[in-house]
């Protein structure tokens, strides 16, 4: 008996230290905050200024859409098969000059520029910058994953090269082709990838609309972007025949067309489908497919994890449903395998998201 306490006893003492040493954390320098490693220390400051300088206070708005733009353009510009480009290094900021005169980076410029000075003013890599504004300005908004962040991308030494960043107006078969040879990315991935367009706009598809949003509710972090893909387009919000754009069903509303390409091509349309009011699993393999595209060109394990900086994005309650105006009866289905999800629809008048003229 007294040999069974003892060992009950060691097991606890042996629990505890080993829960100690996973829990143990330092004292940053600013006699404030303390993290599980001292190299995660300086962030705090930086998020705390790109989240009331950048980011308007914590708000999900254009800053927080162009930043997470940006983590994207910044990393897919690197093979498998040639060598060219660094992946998750900076490149679109450190040669700023080269990259945003490429097509597929138009109005990129704009937050290059705004968050130049922050990198300027903290000890931070640009590779590291970009993805940890990306990670924060994702936190803002509701229903979002909380994204993973790793410090440690030296600064680039080369520009990406162009025509690795996929276009709208691009194949199927060559943005599936793009995203493999960048990062070994599946089709599944890709469709997570795209989960972004749930929080983006475009402003140069139709230079006459800039900021028009790819869904209704474009600073909410929901499944209604893999909805409304997936209705039939009947109108463009501004001017029609953009090179990358199609008809979309709501006012307000752009439709890229390789979003439209993508929601209904029998390699992705049934996990295009299987997103539609699934917001966890949404989350989750947003999450996933966001990690490894941060850190394309660099080796995890030479990094440091310092995802506990990311804040906790607000809960989303509201279920997904299919826009006042809209029912299946909208929905051009292109999943062979599985029905279409049972949605309510909004009530009240046809929805729009086009912005009301000043009277």
């Amino acid at each position: 008996m007294a040999f069974q306490l003892l060992s009950a006893l060691a097991v606890v003492v042996a629990s505890q230290v080993v829960n100690a040493a996973i829990t143990r954390r330092v004292a940053c320098p600013d006699g404030v905050n303390s993290a599980t490693n001292a190299a995660c220390c300086a962030l705090f400051a930086i998020r705390d200024d790109i989240q009331e300088n950048l980011f308007d206070g914590g708000e999900c708005g254009e800053e927080v859409h162009e930043s997470l733009r940006l983590t994207f353009h910044d990393a897919i510009g690197i093979s498998r098969s040639k060598d060219v480009g660094g992946g998750a290094d900076g490149s679109m900021i450190i040669f700023s000059d080269i990259e945003t005169a490429f097509h597929a980076n138009g109005g990129i410029d704009d937050i290059v520029d705004a968050q130049s000075p922050f990198i300027a003013k903290h000890n931070i890599t640009a590779g590291d910058f970009i993805q940890f504004a990306g990670a924060i300005g994702v936190s803002n908004c509701s229903g979002a994953p909380r994204l993973d962040f790793f410090l440690g991308r030296p600064e680039a030494t080369k520009p990406a090269a162009d025509m690795t960043v996929p276009e709208p107006f691009d194949t199927v078969d060559s943005i599936l082709a793009r995203f493999a040879d960048a990062g070994a990315f599946t089709p599944a991935e890709v469709v997570a990838l795209l989960a972004s367009h749930t929080i983006a706009a475009a402003d140069h598809v139709d230079p006459s609309i800039p900021g028009t949003p790819f869904d209704s509710t474009p600073s909410v972090f929901d499944t209604q972007f893999f909805i409304e893909t997936q209705l039939r387009g009947t109108l463009f919000p501004g001017t029609g025949g953009n090179q990358g754009e199609v008809e979309s069903p709501l006012h307000g509303e752009i439709r890229l067309q390789s979003d439209s390409e993508l929601a209904r091509d029998s390699r992705t349309a049934c996990e295009w489908q299987s997103m539609v009011n699934n917001q966890a699993k949404m989350q989750a393999a947003f999450k996933a497919a966001m990690l490894k595209l941060s850190v394309l060109g660099h080796n995890i394990e030479d990094m440091v994890d310092c995802s506990e900086l990311i804040p906790e994005p607000p809960t989303l309650t509201k279920a997904a449903t299919f826009p006042a105006g809209f029912s299946h009866a909208d929905v051009e289905q292109a999943c062979a395998t599985t029905p279409f999800p049972t949605l309510s629809s909004d009530p009240g008048p046809v929805t729009s998201v086009a912005p009301v003229p000043p009277s």
